[in-house]
């Protein structure tokens, strides 16, 4: 049975495990992976606005990485429309890259998943090999944090080297041309962040129960003493 502070710090580990999976689920299931705004091309050259009247035909976008939302302005009024990225338009995208963030952020759920049970078994039990013990916590948690990294990286690749805003926004548009004045990560991006920020904190609890705390010394009784005198009483 493991100390008490080791329970205490792997108790700590498993929720923090909880927090990176429930953050890469968040974060896959949501539509805030890139925010923007969007400028209707067409519809400003049409009535040849100005730089004040611009404003008229700046529209926003919004996605993830099954779907998302648009608000166009071309003169008509705002149209809003929904964007589903699947089946039709991965395919004007760069889709394997596409299909390897997604893949690479489950790989990550499913290693903080195993982290997760390491630590529970840690908290429990006192493991006699070392690679469920914590060398395979760190192991498990560099792997997660590992994969978490390559599939954000590919997904900042496709928005900053691809495209990916410009594809998303014009994608159906048969008569206007959108052109995408801004675009930034949004908060299910930085979701992803925190998953991978949660796994180095994993580590660093781990490490805290290697550290042992000096246990309470009991005083003894101290027994009396006879001396030759009392002996003469």
């Amino acid at each position: 049975m493991p100390s008490l502070w080791k329970r205490i710090t792997f108790s700590a580990a498993s929720v923090l495990c909880v927090g990176s999976v429930v953050l890469l689920v968040v974060a896959l299931s949501t539509e805030r992976w890139v925010a923007g705004r969007i400028l209707c091309k067409t519809g400003a050259e049409i009535v040849n606005a100005s730089h004040p009247e611009l404003e008229q035909f700046i529209g926003d976008i919004y996605y993830g990485l099954f779907q998302g939302g648009k608000t166009k302005k071309c003169g008509l009024g705002n149209r809003r429309s929904k964007i589903y990225i699947f089946p039709n338009l991965v395919r004007t995208l760069n889709s394997g890259l596409h299909m390897m963030v997604i893949l690479f952020l489950l790989v990550a759920v499913g290693f903080a998943l195993v982290s997760l049970s390491f630590c529970i078994y840690n908290a429990r039990k006192v493991p006699y090999q070392s690679i469920k013990g914590h060398k395979g916590l760190y192991l498990w948690n560099f792997i997660a944090a590992f994969f978490a990294s390559l599939g954000l990286l590919c997904f900042l690749a496709a928005v900053k080297h691809h495209s990916l805003t410009e594809r998303v926004a014009n994608h159906r548009e048969n008569l206007f041309v959108l052109d995408v004045l801004d675009d930034s990560l949004d908060w299910s991006f930085w979701l992803g962040v925190g998953s991978i920020a949660t796994h180095f904190a994993v580590c660093g609890v781990v490490a805290m129960s290697r550290i042992k705390l000096p246990k309470p010394e009991i005083k003894k009784p101290e027994e009396p003493t006879i001396s030759s005198l009392d002996l003469l009483y």
